[in-house]
């Protein structure tokens, strides 16, 4: 009798944990971490390219970063039970242990700051790690408690960039915070956006974000739109410290203008829609407003 349909049953089973670890650490996610720490990384290199360099940045903020997110799940398996968005994952559809999940976690994590470490330099590790340890063991288990955790998460949320300006530059120099004030502020109508789309998913798990907290919307169109007008004079900074020239600054007016304008469309007339069109405003504010930095440096 033939092998090949045994081995063609086993196969699946040999490849398909690799695809759930890789599930575990939030690719998409870590997608934008990696573009905003290549961008930090570049603004910061005033000599000539270190590709090994770059590298090393690259790879060990990838892999704190996957880690981060592999401990989220973990942490957060009881909550993705029970949200439709997130009930496939690997560790509430038990396709994965908790156990081995733990370990994955923890073995990217120690990688990626020793990559950092060795491959770049001890300040860059150094932000890695609190990123990890703010959006791994304040913000994920903030979530539960109180609507502020959007607040908190931003933080980790806006380090990358600086983990690749301090391992370009060695500093963490007055540029590295501007593009931490960046992130920070083009997040919160963000992920206010994401939230009030997917309220009610949240309020099934549990996940204290302020559009569950705010049933009419009201507090949290408020809250974008102060968001949306305070972002405007931070993307203006770059201009105003030397990092950027006049093309910049006229397209980030022009940009935070547009995102202030669809805030206020939200908090007039809070909506599915138009939390969706804000939304994807903010996915494509954030990589024009990186491209024109990077193209029109002063």
């Amino acid at each position: 009798m033939s092998s090949k349909p045994a081995q063609a049953v086993l196969e699946p089973a040999r490849v398909r944990p690799w695809a759930d670890f890789i599930a575990l650490t939030k690719p998409r996610v870590n997608l934008l971490v990696l573009v905003t720490t290549v961008i930090g990384f570049h603004l910061g290199n005033h000599g000539g390219a270190d590709l090994a360099l770059l590298l090393n940045t690259v790879v060990g903020t990838l892999l704190v970063a996957s880690g981060a997110a592999a401990f989220n799940q973990v942490f957060e398996r009881d909550v993705d039970a029970k949200m439709r968005r997130t009930m496939a994952r690997p560790l509430p559809d038990r396709r994965l242990d908790t156990g081995e999940a733990t370990w994955f976690a923890f073995a990217l994590s120690v990688a990626g700051v020793l990559q950092l470490r060795l491959g770049a330099n001890a300040l860059a590790a150094g932000v890695a790690l609190a990123t990890l340890v703010l959006y791994a063991l304040v913000y994920t288990p903030m979530k539960r408690r109180s609507s502020l955790s959007t607040i908190v998460g931003a933080v980790p949320g806006a380090l990358p960039p600086v983990i690749g300006w301090a391992a370009s530059n060695g500093t963490l120099a007055l540029e590295a915070w501007v593009l931490f004030a960046i992130m920070f502020f083009w997040q919160m109508p963000h992920v206010l956006a994401i939230s009030y789309m997917y309220r009610e998913d949240y309020a099934r798990g549990g996940i204290r974000v302020l559009p569950v907290e705010d049933p009419d919307g009201r507090s949290t169109g408020f809250q974008m739109l102060n968001y949306s007008a305070a972002l405007v004079p931070v993307s203006l900074l770059p201009s105003l410290i030397g990092m950027a020239g006049r093309l910049y600054f006229v397209s980030a007016v022009l940009l935070g203008l547009a995102g202030v304008v669809m805030a206020f469309r939200f908090a007039r007339h809070r909506s599915q829609v138009r939390a969706r069109q804000l939304f994807f405003l903010s996915l494509v504010y954030l990589p024009v407003l990186w491209v024109l930095m990077l193209a029109n440096r002063a």
